[in-house]
């Protein structure tokens, strides 16, 4: 429909998630949005709604999809997992067993679980580069190869904003002899049907949603006060909303931040985590492997974002963000959109849209919709 309506599937018994995504569109906190919640596997509300773009002439529709910024660091992790799972990755061992470059400058005794925890000390490059450096794959991970850590890894947590994905990808590429991308795509998106991409195919332009920036004034980017770390994580390179909009960001892998897709096609994906390793009928991971996400890694302030952290391998753990469940765990992507996987209720919650607020781990758009979800399943 042309009119920015709200459509899709909603449980009766979820039907307080609708009037809410209904009333964040109406009153103008969102501009065009997508919303998606599966319980034990199966999918429960799936609601888009508004416009693609701020000028409000692109209905929001089921296919439309988005770049959804840091939510896509819970594919990169994904990935790694499931690799773990099979045995070909040691999330224990050093890096530089997989990657024998990364040795250099002191990195020897870098483990890949201070990569998936953002805490390796490699928040940022030391080198100058710009925002056409990302999609050169070969500069962005030999630079981070060669440089030396911030700090001592495992002693703080440092959001990797966007080396995480580099840093994690060139492990994988190593053990694979495919990039990231590829393996999340042959191996857990095309299997499940699922509209998710870390290196979007020019064939699908058409359907991704305009980004509405967030006002100044909030942000890692534009936080007071900034020591050089943040200064370094916020402006080598800057963010440009705008890049979102161009074949050269949309085309290029960039694993932790350039993720294109839907809140479908996130919280069924992830369905793999809640459900013990099964999605679609499929069994993708073991239990004991899906369960590796949960183990605490690092907590504390984080030098970066500046706000009280615990990460998981890949992920956010309960404490942080007030989580009802124990096993559970989440992430979410500058701007909004946000996924929060649950193991005990064996649940997905995700959402997704197109007008950015000033914040990098979700806002009470999302939120409000899972406490809806919570309040009508008698978890809270």
């Amino acid at each position: 429909m042309a009119d920015g309506s709200v459509q899709g599937l909603t449980q009766d018994r979820y039907e307080a998630a609708r009037t809410q995504f209904e009333e964040n569109l109406s009153k103008g906190e969102d501009i065009g949005a997508s919303f998606c919640a599966t319980v034990e596997g199966e999918t429960v509300v799936d609601l888009w709604g508004g416009y693609a773009d701020p000028a409000k002439t692109r209905a929001w529709e089921r296919d439309t999809i988005v770049n959804v910024y840091s939510t896509t660091k819970t594919m990169t992790a994904l990935t790694a997992l499931l690799i773990a799972d099979r045995g070909d990755l040691d999330f224990d061992a050093p890096v530089a067993r997989y990657w024998p470059e990364f040795a250099a400058n002191g990195k020897a005794d870098i483990k890949v679980s201070h990569l998936m925890s953002h805490s390796a000390g490699l928040s940022g490059w030391k080198e100058p580069i710009t925002t056409e450096d990302l999609y050169d794959w070969e500069k962005a991970t030999s630079l981070l190869a060669a440089q030396a850590p911030f700090w001592e890894a495992g002693t703080a947590p440092g959001y990797h904003a966007l080396t995480q994905g580099y840093l994690v990808g060139e492990v994988v590429r190593r053990i694979t002899g495919k990039s990231l991308g590829t393996v999340f795509r042959e191996e857990i998106a095309e299997p499940l049907g699922a509209d998710f991409h870390i290196g979007l195919p020019a064939s699908e332009d058409h359907r991704v949603a305009e980004l509405l920036p967030p006002p100044p004034g909030g942000g890692a980017a534009d936080m007071r006060n900034q020591t050089e770390l943040m200064r370094n994580m916020s402006n080598n390179p800057g963010i440009d909303v705008s890049a979102t909009k161009t074949r050269g960001w949309r085309g290029a892998e960039i694993p932790a931040a350039g993720g294109t897709g839907n809140a479908r096609s996130v919280a069924e994906i992830h369905t793999i985590l809640a459900n013990g390793g099964v999605a679609n009928g499929k069994r993708f991971m073991s239990e004991a492997g899906c369960r590796k996400a949960l183990e605490l890694q690092v907590e504390g302030r984080d030098l970066i974002l500046d706000v009280p952290a615990r990460f998981g391998l890949g992920f956010g753990l309960p404490g942080v963000l007030p989580l009802p469940n124990p096993n559970s765990m989440y992430w979410g992507g500058y701007g909004g959109s946000l996924i929060i996987i649950d193991m005990d209720a064996r649940t997905t919650f995700a959402y997704v849209m197109n007008k950015m607020m000033p914040t990098t781990m979700g806002d009470m758009r999302a939120l409000g919709l899972a406490m809806a979800m919570w309040t009508a399943m008698g978890t809270i």
